[in-house]
């Protein structure tokens, strides 16, 4: 910039600027004519604010270091600058001034415009992983931020890219339930994107019905419809369950023909009509709708690709060569084609080409392909003992790939993408040699003065090493976005091409805000000049809260706290229950040191009971809070509990028709998991969940247990030659089903049950004034309620922390063991991050990990047997999972210890789980004041964080109803029914306390929380808040909860000195 150029923002200018945000993406359209000024007025900006910076780092240079303390830059500016190039689309520099502030703000993750901003730039860059942590951080920090449906959409698209099916049904559910009217997207699109994750997982008829029903929409438009028409006609002509084979090819070429009426410029519907002709023998109409989609998308290699196989299935082979050679240039990594030209080498006596061809369709073609593993050793032995061909040998049908690759094409294929350096042969490197690199160089040097030929070869040397870069930077981009997916799987990729039309279809929404010029001739008072020397500007509001911000403490009694909510509640992002200032939890890394082979494998803690008075001695209670995990061995024995009250037996005899879920398993070694196909050990533990009664179950578990015993009679005969591989094999492929979440809440039907479990000591109790559990006041089933578990050997519970961390009870019925593996609770962040690795999901995501894995990231595993009568503690955090070894009935429930260390694990998951946006199936704050009513804390920490708990929830009560009130709702008082349920936002899934803002959905009254309430409804219209309490009562409560001093023993003796 010209030193003596002066930059003016005016007032008004100033005002425009302040609005705009990352919340205006998607809406103000600066690439258009249409908000012309205010592009031109942005990027005015831009060159304000950068001169600005520009000029603070020459002053700094020539400063003293002294003189450096007083220049400083307010973080903001470049979170400003950020949001313009964002609106800009200018991505690379808006990550870069996001960046900035990031590293400048220590505070950064309190802004959610800033997050939200950073995760659209993530998102940009497929760069999925960070994404889904800046849009949920920002979700966390507003749950009723403006463009919440904008960003649970994009969380839903990037979960479920990830294929974290129940992450994204989760975010497209709450997408669908947050108001529309400022969403960059309809709500057609959503039902849209809904209808293709039901068909990613699996649920093919049920995707049918909803792409069905979406083409009935009147108002679907002509994109939309030829989108749903693609993949309902791909639907339909590879998925066998849908119909007769002639059916559903009529269907296919139907629908397909309507998605190229709808969208006559799009190849892809062409494309997908010509691999229907191709399957069905009609080869002109195939290589017809080829051509068409080649003239309309010509840099698609999948049609290149097809249009391949028909030539070679036509006898064609140089024109089959020419059609992959065209895929391959467009993809290098399209392992389809490179397999097809392959095969098309080896058919033509060629097998050193067809090596190459093989090896440049890299893991992707040979992963799930034995035959084609089984045919590239085959060629590798083949070529090292085979002499290099002879150029004056038999003349070969085909050229070779590298003279292919140069080869001029037919008229018919000529439209397609410039050609590239060749493909390498194996053993060929892209990168180039130091010899290459050397001469390219020289070649630069002397690029006026070279022959025709030295010219080739330096634009041949230069491609190559433009190539090479281009690798190296995509392996790297690859690496930062694991998320990132390839587009060469047409049955996951189609849907996704809404993706791109974000920034190009979206509704513009917002008018353009400058109305006519400014007068620049206004007093320096009024604009902001760069001239010389001048603080940095800050673009924000010009109105400014004159309320003074107030520092909360758990000092304050209610009545300060409440005086001081009068004036300033502080905004929702100061309610945390962890305290004001605290941001969200995060996993934590591998603790170090680093620990030795013995102490990644130790040994489960044991303890031995062998009288009731060890039984119900405090010391067996300390030894399991010190211990992630530990085996209580002998105690139902010590306290002669009836265990054959809870076995299969007494279960059919007493409640046959109880209800039983079912989850359908592949059977499997315990320290091994496989895939589907037997060939990968992998980490997604997969079963389907049924339903069915304790008789068929236990019909079922008998039936187990004769068939096994069948197959050890027969093992111990001699083999037949019917016993051979293939029945062995059938026989360790079977599936296996586990009876699980058997409920035994109702006190009706299983009063002896509970009734025996009294007998444990306090500490272990479904029901005890030391549980907190017991402290709800309603039931959570499963958590302080029995459940019970029926188990055929194989059954599996795989890898989780109990809900909110609390601690869990493992009593086994027998007769069959149980083995167990346990993580300890500090290393439950490594954990995650191989789950994250794996591509599966932490909270949403079914995985049973590999011990060695672990342990190989420094990860300690107990491994341990569970006999009858044993009784498993699993202390607050431990990731656990479990499998059965015999036949066996298992019964289990959550306790919460009155400790400091539980209650802060609880509070901080249930933190954490907002930032997931996961339920949080214990009400930590309705839980909080329940405790605060009913004991009295003597452990400073545990009272120090259950008061901040309580200041905080106050001030949130007090502050929602301040705003209700500023808006004129009337406020009725609702009360708390005995044992009703705790209340859940009907949007966000967050706990919802006191103040319940309620309004009608579908004949139902949905609660939701203030945040979500204001989103549907800045003015709360059509909402009713009903208060759970009065706030008297709960003044009292917060004064009476103060820290509990035992008098010491022997104190009341104590005599006054004389």
């Amino acid at each position: 910039m010209d030193e003596k150029e002066e930059l003016h923002l005016t007032s008004p200018e100033l005002q425009v600027l302040s609005e705009l945000d990352s919340r205006q993406f998607g809406f103000l359209k600066l690439r258009g004519t249409e908000h012309g000024r205010t592009r031109a007025l942005v990027l005015k900006a831009v060159k304000y604010l950068e001169g600005m910076l520009v000029q603070v780092k020459e002053e700094e240079r020539g400063c003293s270091p002294v003189a450096k303390r007083d220049i400083c830059i307010d973080p903001k500016t470049f979170c400003k600058l950020g949001h313009f190039h964002l609106l800009l689309e200018d991505y690379a520099k808006a990550m870069s001034a996001y960046q900035k502030f990031y590293a400048l703000e220590q505070d950064n993750w309190k802004d959610p415009l800033f997050l939200y901003g950073l995760g659209l730039c993530y998102y940009h860059y497929n760069a999925f992983e960070w994404a889904t942590k800046a849009l949920q951080m920002a979700l966390y920090v507003s749950p009723g931020f403006s463009r919440a449906a904008d960003a649970h959409l994009r969380l839903a698209l990037m979960f479920k890219a990830r294929r974290h099916w129940a992450a994204a049904a989760v975010h497209f559910r709450r997408a669908r339930l947050a108001p529309h009217q400022d969403a960059t997207f309809t709500r057609l699109e959503l039902s849209f994107h809904a209808a293709h994750l039901l068909e990613a997982r699996g649920l093919r008829k049920a995707a049918r019905d909803a792409y069905e029903r979406l083409l009935e929409e009147p108002k679907l438009s002509s994109t939309l419809k030829a989108d749903v028409c693609r993949q309902l006609g791909w639907l339909y002509h590879r998925c066998v369950s849908l119909g007769e084979p002639a059916a559903r090819a009529r269907a296919a070429i139907w629908c397909l023909q309507r998605a190229v009426a709808a969208e006559p410029e799009s190849g892809a519907g062409l494309y997908l009509l010509g691999r229907c002709f191709a399957a069905q023998g009609k080869v002109h109409d195939a290589f017809i709708a080829y051509r068409n989609s080649v003239e309309k998308s010509e840099g698609n290699a999948d049609t290149w690709c097809s249009i391949g196989v028909l030539y070679q299935q036509q006898n064609q082979p140089m024109d089959a060569l020419q059609a992959y050679i065209c895929a391959v240039q467009l993809d290098k990594g399209h392992s389809a084609a490179w397999t097809n030209l392959g095969s098309l080498y080896e058919s033509c006596q060629m097998p050193r080409d067809a090596f190459a061809c093989y090896t440049n369709g890299g893991s992707a073609a040979t992963a799930n392909n034995a035959a084609l593993r089984q045919r590239l050793a085959f060629l590798k032995a083949h070529l090292a003992l085979a002499p290099m061909p002879s150029i004056t040998g038999k003349r070969r049908q085909l050229p070779s790939i590298e003279e292919a690759w140069n080869l001029p094409i037919s008229a018919e294929m000529s439209s397609r993408a410039p050609k590239s350096a060749p493909p390498p042969y194996p053993g060929k490197r892209d990168e180039l040699s130091q010899h290459q690199l050397h001469t390219l160089h020289y070649l630069q040097k002397n690029s006026h003065n070279l022959t025709p030929q030295q010219q080739a070869l330096m634009q041949q040397l230069l491609s190559q090493y433009r190539l090479a870069q281009a690798a190296k930077t995509r392996a790297v981009t690859k690496q930062e976005g694991s998320g990132s997916t390839t587009g060469s799987d047409t049955t996951e990729s189609l849907a996704e091409d809404l993706l791109k039309k974000f920034s190009d279809v979206q509704p513009e929404i917002k008018k353009e805000p400058i109305s006519s010029d400014t007068n620049t001739s206004n007093s320096s008072g009024n604009e902001a000049v760069l001239c010389g020397r001048q603080p940095v500007v800050k673009l924000e509001p010009l109105k400014t809260d004159p309320l003074k911000p107030v520092t909360f403490h758990i000092g304050m009694n209610s009545k300060q706290i409440l005086e001081a909510c009068k004036d300033n509640a502080g905004p929702a992002t100061s309610w945390s229950v962890l305290g004001d200032g605290c941001g969200p939890p995060e996993p934590p890394s591998v603790p170090p040191p680093r620990l030795s082979p013995e102490q990644l494998a130790p040994p489960a803690p044991f303890v031995y009971v062998e009288s009731k008075r060890e039984a119900f001695s405090p010391q067996l209670q300390d030894f399991c809070l010190k211990h992630p995990i530990a085996v209580v061995r002998g105690l139902t024995a010590a306290l002669k509990l009836d265990l054959g009250l809870f076995s299969t037996k007494t279960l059919v005899e007493a409640w046959p028709d109880h209800a039983v879920e079912v989850r359908t398993q592949l059977m499997q070694s315990a320290d091994e998991n496989w895939d589907a196909t037997g060939r990968r050990r992998v980490w997604a533990c997969a079963s389907h969940r049924s339903h069915t009664t304790v008789r068929k179950y236990a019909q079922y578990q008998a039936g187990s247990f004769q068939e096994s015993l069948r197959e050890e009679r027969e093992r111990a005969a001699p083999l037949s030659d019917s016993d051979s591989g293939p029945a062995k094999r059938r026989r360790a492929a079977r599936m296996l089903r586990f009876g699980t979440n058997v409920d035994l809440s109702d006190e009706r039907k299983w009063r002896p049950q509970l009734a025996e479990l009294q007998k444990l000591p306090a500490f272990a109790r479904v029901a005890s004034a030391a549980n907190m559990l017991s402290h709800v006041g309603h039931v959570i089933l499963g958590m302080n309620t029995v459940q019970l578990y029926m188990k055929v050997p194989g059954s599996r519970t795989p890898g989780h922390q109990e809900n909110n961390n609390f601690c869990s009870i493992n009593l086994n019925i027998g007769p069959g063991d149980c083995e167990w593996f346990g993580v300890p609770d500090a290393y439950w962040g490594g954990v995650r991050e191989l789950c994250e690795r794996h591509g599966l999901s932490y909270l949403h995501g079914s995985w049973w990990p590999d011990p060695d894995e672990l342990r190989a990231h420094g990860v300690p595993v107990y491994r341990f047997t569970q006999r009858p009568g044993d009784l498993v503690w699993v202390n607050a955090g431990c990731v656990h999972w479990v499998q059965a070894t015999g036949w066996c009935n298992n019964i289990a429930w959550n306790v919460g210890p009155l400790t400091a260390r539980q209650y802060t694990l609880a509070l901080e998951r249930y933190e954490w789980n907002k930032v997931q946006n996961f339920k949080s199936i214990v009400p930590m704050v309705h839980l909080t004041w329940n405790l605060a009513r009913n004991i009295r804390v003597s452990d400073p920490r545990l009272h120090r964080a259950m008061r901040t708990c309580l200041m905080q929830t106050l001030r949130a009560a007090t502050g929602t109803l301040n705003t209700v009130r500023a808006r004129g709702m009337p406020i009725r008082f609702h009360g708390r029914a005995r044992g009703e349920a705790s209340h859940y936002c009907g949007a966000c899934e967050r706990e919802v306390w006191h103040a319940l803002l309620v309004r009608e959905h579908e004949r139902r009254h949905v609660v939701h929380c203030l945040q979500c309430a204001r989103r549907a409804s800045p003015s709360l219209q059509g909402f009713l808040c009903l208060e759970e309490h009065h706030m008297d009562e709960l003044a009292q409560v917060y004064d009476a909860f103060t820290l509990h001093r035992p008098a010491p023993l022997g104190a009341h003796a104590a005599l006054p000195p004389d």
